[in-house]
């Protein structure tokens, strides 16, 4: 099968975005609900907090490992679509095909219509039925209708181009920050200056390693997002100093904000009171500081998650508008906005898709299955590494990951193992992960049969 020609994915598009919302970009996407949830749900799997510190530790620093990796791809490859440029172009179009697949249906639309109905979730946690005037049934209604009008918000609000759209990414990365640094700035008060020994390591019952995994999996996807600025390599400015910035920066803010919230969770809140709860971050600030900081803690998070939103909506069409420029998705997502100079139409797609999954309902098990799926991607493009020196693929000039090979051999080892662990512990969402990324590959050969008839 010959490759389809290529027309470069970005030349209509401008280079506007700086450092700063470039790294803001990378925070936003990370920081989501994972981290105001998934260290209770640890607790319930692991021997102790000290563990819990050590998985988010860990987890760091393969995210750090990633980064670092995708800092020279970026760089090699600096044009927009993130993982589908570097696959297409290290391997063959068809692995970059199923990358976008997987991305439109899932890998963005989700998250969209999740951290969504999050907000609504959040913002209404602590009103009564009777404080509203609603039934049970109605305010599901009305958490399904503040839903849907976030999502048309933030699609009109960066399809009327990156000016307006960067500065409330912006403005909501540094509200989601404060947040997260008044809360960790509240742990290192209450540890009293004793830092990770205020954390325990006695191991009070038995602990497997398919526990620990799940665990990881649960960190992982709170870091979930370490790669955000490389989707938007072709509209930032200067991308060979500004993308590893943005990457290796934005990663450690992170890593740094997580330790110091667990920091302070497990300060202000027993072990034993821990083990299970989803609302951690809300039953610590009750403890720490009495009743009405775990209601205002709800609407703090609520408004939090608005700029992962808001980072979702960016990304995800940058994806789909390189490859309707390759000829492998519906032509009209190629069509830049001629006043807005943005992907104005695949941004419209996208929100629609997030729109229709709010409407569907819950979908926390394709959140699971397809978390598999995405992994993949990353990995195989991490190993592309390798093959991009040995062929000489893209900027030869292009920043080089530190540590290397060292770095991405470590990223590569720990997310297989995880990928394994995963599939030992939901083989069946697993399972379904797969064959949802296989499904594309037929749709690929259909898209290019039917691409060649109307070539001849």
């Amino acid at each position: 099968m010959n490759k389809l020609p290529l027309t470069p994915p970005d030349e209509n598009m401008e280079r506007k975005i700086g450092p700063v919302t470039a790294t803001s970009i990378v925070v936003a996407n990370m920081i989501g609900a994972g981290i105001f949830t998934t260290s209770g749900i640890m607790a319930g799997q692991l021997p102790s907090s000290g563990w819990i510190l050590i998985c988010w530790f860990l987890g760091g620093l393969i995210a750090l490992a990633g980064a670092l990796s995708y800092a020279e791809l970026a760089t090699r490859m600096p044009k927009v679509g993130g993982e589908y440029v570097y696959l297409k172009k290290i391997y063959h179009p068809s692995i970059g095909f199923l990358t976008g697949w997987t991305s439109f249906f899932v890998g963005f639309s989700v998250p969209i219509a999740a951290s969504a109905m999050a907000f609504s979730e959040y913002i209404f946690e602590g009103l009564q039925t009777q404080v509203l005037g609603a039934t049970s049934n109605q305010l599901f209604f009305i958490k399904k209708g503040a839903a849907l009008f976030l999502i048309i918000l933030f699609t009109g609000i960066h399809y009327m181009g990156l000016k307006a759209g960067s500065k409330v990414q912006n403005f909501l990365t540094f509200l989601k920050i404060g947040i997260v640094v008044g809360l960790a700035g509240a742990g290192i008060a209450l540890s009293r200056g004793r830092g990770i020994s205020a954390f325990s390591f006695v191991t009070e019952s038995q602990s497997s390693w398919l526990a620990f995994g799940t665990a990881m999996m649960l960190v992982m996807f709170s870091y979930s997002g370490w790669n955000a600025s490389s989707y938007i390599a072709g509209e930032i400015k200067n991308p060979r100093k500004n993308l590893p910035l943005s990457l290796i920066l934005g990663t450690s803010i992170v890593i740094l904000l997580y330790l110091a919230l667990n920091l302070f969770i497990f300060q202000a809140l027993p072990y034993n009171q821990a083990k299970g709860t989803i609302a951690i971050a809300e039953r610590a600030s009750t403890k720490a500081f009495g009743p009405w900081m775990g209601d205002a803690l709800g609407l703090l998070i609520s408004l939090a998650l608005l700029s992962s939103l808001s980072a979702f909506v960016i990304i995800g069409p940058r994806v789909y508008f390189a490859m309707a420029r390759d000829r492998l998705f519906f032509p009209f997502a190629a069509k830049i906005h001629r006043r807005y100079k943005v992907p104005g139409r695949s941004i419209l797609i996208q929100g629609a898709i997030a729109v229709l999954m709010v409407l569907i309902g819950s979908f926390e098990q394709l959140l699971v299955y397809i978390g598999f799926a995405l992994n993949i991607f990353p990995w195989l493009a991490v190993f592309g590494i390798f093959l991009a020196r040995k062929r000489h693929i893209g900027n030869a000039n292009a920043f080089k990951v530190w540590g290397y090979p060292a770095v991405p051999v470590f990223y590569l080892a720990s997310s297989l193992f995880l990928m394994i662990i995963n599939y030992l512990n939901r083989p069946l969402e697993s399972t379904a992960a797969v064959v949802t990324v296989l499904l594309g590959i037929p749709c690929y050969f259909i898209w290019i049969k039917g691409f060649s008839r109307k070539s001849e």
